[in-house]
């Protein structure tokens, strides 16, 4: 069996997840999408609200499965017995990064292969911290994440209420 892992932060996931995780599906028996537990970055939702999201977004794909992990993605990788694991790259900037992980990731565990999928189009401008941003300032996030997710961001930034948008690293869309 052909299994690889699709391993982030999922905080929150958004369709240019889904879109990667979906294509994986394809070329593979089975993907394990991997929600990391404690990035060294702030987080929105927790581990176990990542996750539910997660599998509530990926249901309807019958060969993904979504698990929580913690330390190096190449133990997750051999603990769940993939030969691969999936990245998506949108932008110049994420394939230095990805590069630079990947090689890392070859050094400690040779026998996994990287897998880097080009991010569709209509999904390029989504990223995680975007979403947090327009949702944090009241925003229409209704095109880039699934809907179980959209309402768990309303919900998040209206009990937070006027301290919403200090709840998170703002980028540049309220100047």
């Amino acid at each position: 069996m052909r299994r690889a892992i699709f391993p982030a932060t999922f905080d929150p996931i958004h369709l240019g997840h889904c879109d990667i995780a979906r294509r994986a599906a394809r070329l593979f028996d089975e993907v394990v999408v991997g929600v990391y537990d404690r990035p060294l970055k702030r987080l929105l939702f927790s581990a176990e609200e990542r996750l539910a999201m997660a599998r509530e977004a990926l249901k309807d794909i019958p060969n993904v499965r979504v698990e929580i992990y913690t330390g190096l993605t190449v133990d997750f990788a051999r603990w769940v017995e993939a030969q691969a694991i999936v990245r998506g790259l949108r932008v110049f900037s994420d394939f230095e990064l990805e590069f630079r992980m990947a090689l890392a990731n070859h050094r400690l565990a040779p026998e996994i292969e990287v897998v880097c999928l080009i991010s569709g189009e209509q999904y390029m401008h989504i990223a995680s911290s975007t979403v947090r941003e327009i949702a944090s300032l009241g925003g229409d996030v209704s095109s880039m994440v699934p809907p179980n997710v959209e309402k768990a961001l309303v919900a998040h930034f209206e009990k937070l209420g006027d301290d919403a948008p200090g709840s998170v690293d703002m980028v540049s869309l309220r100047d």
